[in-house]
């Protein structure tokens, strides 16, 4: 107990703001779910909803561990996913043409979606093993260039170029925190450009279909640029205040393919309009602002690039997902997270959301 309180001190310290946006968030997206069910709480709100309360509980558990902790984790968890990666590759289940989970009858795991936070921490801690002069030099750069790579090529693999391509900014972000000089991701982006049309013959049909469908959706209307087409339909007839809660058509009228997951902000949009949208954008933002808080109140370099890392791995998913139903990026399959139907994504978000607390509960011990 702290005080005369009868609340826990482990509890009274707990961020209960972020908690409450948190649930707030979901919440909403449990009643967008509800809708697009055509007014039902099966089989999208109830599940998710279970879903929800199981992995708080458990990032609340995981805020409990201090930085010493986390440090010692990083490398295990790591190599455990690695290795799990390279099980998806012999002995991963087939869903969607992709290979992407493990079958442990009990849960289908998805290791690349745990690989997200895992790059983040790793390289933290990569980078807090050396001397601050060290990062500057090229013997910290292709550990790490490494390190980010093989988990970025066995997604890759799946195939899972959105999934892939996360695990790479997350793990890129952490490099230029920690202090990597700006010229080596200036070469690196050259070297990509100039890549650009190697990776595009190398790339399956459906990968470069989505490509040549995000500059021009109308080559195919009803084939594979009708996600895109119906989405922006969807977000335009929204309007200002929205047609109002059930009252969706691209949804209900299964117009809208997807609308309880890839292009759930789609459904929202319809039926919540404008203010919906901009609502639910300023409560992401909020909670990404509490992380890069918690990065520049950090009083350690592992402590630092780990939160503003974890930050942008959430900042990652909301902002490619917007993106994506908006038509201003291609479609590369990223849920919009706490709001989107199913485990993964969410438990990524609150995994980050956890280690953050973590972070977080360190700094203000250090201040006491």
């Amino acid at each position: 107990m702290s005080g005369n309180s009868l609340i826990p001190a482990p509890l009274a310290r707990m961020p209960w703001g972020l908690i409450l946006l948190v649930s707030a968030i979901t919440g909403f997206g449990l009643v967008v779910l509800y809708s697009a069910a055509g007014g039902k709480i099966m089989p999208w709100a109830l599940p998710q909803g279970i879903r929800f309360v199981l992995f708080m509980l458990g990032a609340m558990a995981l805020s409990r561990l201090d930085e010493q902790q986390l440090k010692s984790l990083a490398w295990p968890a790591f190599v455990i996913l690695v290795l799990l990666l390279f099980g998806v590759e012999a002995l991963g289940a087939v869903r969607g043409g992709s290979r992407r989970w493990l079958d442990l009858k009990i849960i289908r795991l998805q290791p690349s979606e745990l690989m997200k936070p895992a790059i983040v921490l790793v390289l933290a801690r990569f980078y807090d093993m050396l001397p601050a002069g060290e990062i500057r030099r090229f013997a910290a750069i292709w550990p790490a260039a490494l390190l980010i790579g093989v988990p970025f090529l066995l997604v890759l693999a799946q195939p899972d170029l959105g999934t892939a391509l996360m695990i790479a900014f997350g793990g890129v972000v952490a490099m230029l925190l920690a202090g990597v000089p700006k010229r080596w991701f200036v070469g690196a982006l050259v070297l990509g450009v100039a890549l650009t049309p190697l990776a595009l013959h190398k790339m399956h049909d459906y990968q470069r279909n989505r490509i040549e469908i995000f500059l021009n959706p109308e080559r195919d209307p009803l084939g594979t640029g009708y996600h895109i087409i119906q989405s922006k339909i969807a977000i335009g007839s929204g309007g200002v205040a929205g047609k109002g809660f059930l009252q969706g058509t691209q949804s209900h009228l299964d117009y809208l393919p997807e609308g309880h997951t890839d292009f759930v902000f789609a459904t929202m949009a319809e039926e919540w309009g404008l203010f919906g949208g901009l609502g639910i954008i300023f409560a992401y933002s909020l909670v990404i602002g509490w992380g890069m808080r918690v990065a520049m109140n950090a009083r350690t370099r592992f402590g630092r690039v780990a939160a503003a890392g974890l930050s942008s791995t959430i900042f990652f998913y909301v902002a490619i997902n917007l993106l994506m139903v908006m038509g201003l990026a291609p479609v590369v399959g990223i849920p919009l997270p706490l709001v989107s139907y199913g485990g993964s994504a969410m438990m990524t978000v609150l995994i980050c959301l956890g280690l953050l607390m973590a972070i977080q509960r360190h700094n203000q011990s250090r201040h006491r």
